[in-house]
């Protein structure tokens, strides 16, 4: 029996179904098959070229007009494999995916009945789009869990190629996931399915058709939408946050078709009072609906005010018509417009109980500002924290997070009447500093390369820095967070300013003293990396004479050499975030997991036998953890002469350094990597970067700035022959 089915269903639409068996007979798999499901002549001709001798490509003829279900249910009951992946025939699979989806789901427990795995999306003028799935899928890890311990990932896009099904669970359900409504299919198999696993790779290609090519949608497709969900809702009795997520999820799409037109009329009033009798019934008992314009658009919905909601759609369809007619002539005067809102508010009194946090452009919850901001809710619960966080990004927030988007009312709002301004990199240039607010700037890294005014001198990493603003940023300071020493001294030299040193240690790095056993094995066990195995954390840095990231590594080469016993944790630059991965085509196992889109890091750290880095500022953090660390250094001399570096990392390096693969390799597989050398050059540079940090951090920077403490009053720094970092995974797993 085949571990994997490749299940590839539908008409050769468009011609895409040749690009699709071309990259599957290119990258054959013994242990995986395929079935093509062909809908028509034309789809039939092109599976059998593909199989001259009929053995590679098991074909399966079904007529013109065969319907998306019921060739699926034909191609699934041709199936032997025990894992069923269903691919339309539009759609794509990255090469060597039908390899990693089977090593995946060989490893995986007989309870789990569904695998979801990430996807790119291309359209007929885009190709290769990441999606926004990756960090959900990220969080929830490789452990297997129940859908009523992970909800979020119903907010995952429908798309049954995504899911690969366990084929016994799709036998067992054969007759409600059956259906041509494909996002249905999509949610359904997470609904019914037991235990659920996660695969954080690309596995698919979803290719979405220009609409232009396709028919119009019948008015019983548009009606629909509202009978998936209440079918879906019913499936979810006595599970209330599924049943949550799930109504959300219904009003946002029921209120983005309605938006989006093209329909006539008759159907658009008829849409609009089925939506509204759904979501009056299947609201939650206590549900709350969001502030601002989502929740008049809600509000009025639930009234079923038809008129109502075109009028308000009138007006505001008046005013964007409007706004962007004024962009046109002069685009100076929605600056203008936003700079007398601002003003406004800063003419009304700092609130001394508001405090704005932001990390690494706007992201999220993350870095020095989260660890700064979860202490603060002990110490001072009176000051309320809002987080800044962009558009895209504010799903992924951690529930309950009040938050404003860079731009709207209420970010400037905020940003003129906060008392306190924290962020690991600096807000934008209109932001003004008021004498009675206070701004923290807690950085993000310990400098190894040139920073701030430094990078002058090097014209890769200066390209497109405006050095004026960056000292008007700089002067908004009143506290910059260090680490150690030499942090402090570089910080005042690249950032020359009358602000206060807080040489207090780094607030994320708390967690590397304060974390225990059950923590470390709780981010294992996410991560699936098995007890007694060793995990290596490679994690490299930006290059500023590299357009994109390229790994310096054959990773999979090294996985193999490093054996079954070791893990590779592979996690690509946040500067690489919205591309997609490098790693996608990359032959993966049980060996080889892409964690770049994992936050936050500091978990992949905890859980980490081993970091390998380049120049990462990721390894003065790691060092604080005292286990080893291996540097692989193959451009130390490009890097040091494009860049600008404060010290030469090849002389003071925490551990030993590698400086081609062949080198790593070799300290990988013997005891170089951990050996009595290893920890001697580790401990001093871990007395020298890790100098402030002990737990305390956090409380120290929130005692200091926001309860106003004098420093003498504030917990002393442990020595650091004192602290007890956290258990290694050896100990935690024992």
């Amino acid at each position: 029996m085949a571990e994997l089915s490749v299940v590839v269903h539908g008409p050769n639409v468009q011609d895409h179904l040749t690009e699709l068996l071309d990259s599957l007979a290119a990258h054959p798999l013994p242990d995986a098959e395929v079935i093509v499901a062909a809908v028509g002549g034309w789809a039939r001709e092109t599976a059998e070229r593909h199989t001259p001798d009929g053995g590679a490509i098991d074909v399966v003829p079904l007529p013109d007009g065969t319907g998306d279900a019921a060739a699926r249910a034909a191609g699934a009951a041709r199936a032997s494999g025990r894992w069923l992946h269903f691919v339309h025939a539009k759609d794509g699979l990255p090469a060597g995916t039908p390899r990693m989806v089977a090593e995946r789901v060989a490893e995986l427990p007989g309870e789990v009945d569904v695998l979801l795995v990430d996807h790119v999306r291309s359209t007929w003028h885009t190709s290769g789009l990441p999606s926004p799935d990756g960090p959900l899928l990220a969080r929830a890890g490789r452990a297997d869990v129940p859908l009523d311990d992970c909800s979020p990932l119903l907010r995952l896009t429908p798309l049954l190629g995504t899911r690969v099904l366990r084929t016994d669970f799709w036998r067992a359900h054969e007759a409600r996931l059956t259906t041509d409504d494909e996002p249905y299919a999509a949610l359904a198999a997470l609904l019914l399915a037991d235990r659920i696993a996660c695969l954080p790779h690309i596995a698919y290609e979803d290719r979405r058709l220009r609409p232009a090519s396709l028919p119009p949608a019948t008015p019983e497709q548009r009606y629909g939408l509202v009978e998936r969900y209440e079918s879906l809702l019913d499936l979810t009795r006595d599970r209330r946050t599924a049943h949550t997520v799930l109504y959300d999820l219904m009003v946002r799409d029921c209120l983005r078709t309605f938006a989006r037109g093209g329909m006539e009329e008759e159907v658009a009033r008829e849409f609009f009072r089925r939506a509204s009798q759904a979501a009056l019934r299947r609201r939650p008992e206590g549900h709350r609906r969001p502030g601002g314009l989502e929740g008049v658009r809600r509000s009025l919905l639930e009234e079923g005010a038809y008129a109502k909601y075109r009028a308000f759609q009138a007006v505001n369809r008046t005013r964007r018509t409007a706004k962007s007619a004024v962009r046109a002539r002069k685009r100076q005067v929605g600056v203008r417009l936003r700079d007398h809102q601002y003003r406004r508010a800063l003419g009304r009194p700092v609130n001394p109980h508001l405090a704005v946090f932001a990390a690494y452009w706007n992201r999220g919850v993350a870095c020095n500002p989260a660890a700064i901001a979860a202490k603060l809710s002990e110490l001072a619960p009176q000051i309320h924290a809002v987080w800044v966080v962009t558009e895209e990004n504010a799903a992924l927030l951690p529930t309950g997070t009040d938050h404003v988007v860079p731009g709207s009312r209420r970010y400037w709002e905020v940003l003129a009447t906060a008392k306190y301004l924290v962020n690991n990199v600096n807000f934008e240039n209109a932001v003004v500093k008021r004498p009675d607010a206070i701004h923290v700037q807690t950085h993000h890294g310990t400098p190894l390369k040139r920073m701030g005014i430094d990078q002058m001198a090097f014209p890769a990493a200066a390209q497109g820095l405006d050095f004026k603003a960056l000292l008007e940023r700089i002067d908004r300071w009143d506290f910059s967070v260090s680490a150690n020493s030499h942090t402090t001294r570089m910080w005042e030299r690249a950032y020359p300013s009358r602000y206060v040193s807080l040489d207090h240690g780094y607030p994320r790095n708390d967690v590397y003293y304060t974390a225990g056993a059950g923590d470390i094995r709780t981010v294992r066990d996410r991560l699936g990396i098995a007890p007694g195995r060793r995990a290596v954390l490679y994690a490299p840095t930006h290059r500023d004479y590299e357009a994109g990231w390229t790994p310096r590594l054959d990773l999979a080469a090294l996985a193999d050499r490093l054996g079954d016993d070791t893990v590779l944790l592979v996690r690509g630059h946040y500067f690489y975030g919205g591309a997609a991965s490098p790693l996608t085509n990359l032959r993966r196992t049980g060996r080889i997991i892409d964690v770049s889109s994992y936050d936050p890091v500091e978990e992949l750290c905890l859980a980490a036998d081993v970091l390998v880095t380049d120049y990462s500022s990721i390894m003065f953090d790691y060092a604080n953890l005292d286990r080893p660390i291996v540097i692989h250094a193959d451009d130390w001399e490009t890097y040091r002469t494009t860049r600008g570096v404060y010290f030469d990392l090849m002389a003071e390096a925490p551990g030993p350094v590698a400086r081609t693969q062949q080198e790593l390799t070799e300290i990988l597989t013997t005891d170089a990597w951990r050996d009595e050398s290893a920890a001697k050059t580790r401990a001093v540079f871990r007395r020298r970067f890790c100098e402030y940090d002990d737990g305390r951090a956090a409380e120290r920077v929130v005692r200091r700035v926001f309860l106003g403490q004098d420093e003498r009053d504030l917990p002393p720094v442990l020595p650091i022959e004192e602290r007890t970092p956290a258990p290694t995974p050896q100990e935690a797993t024992a």
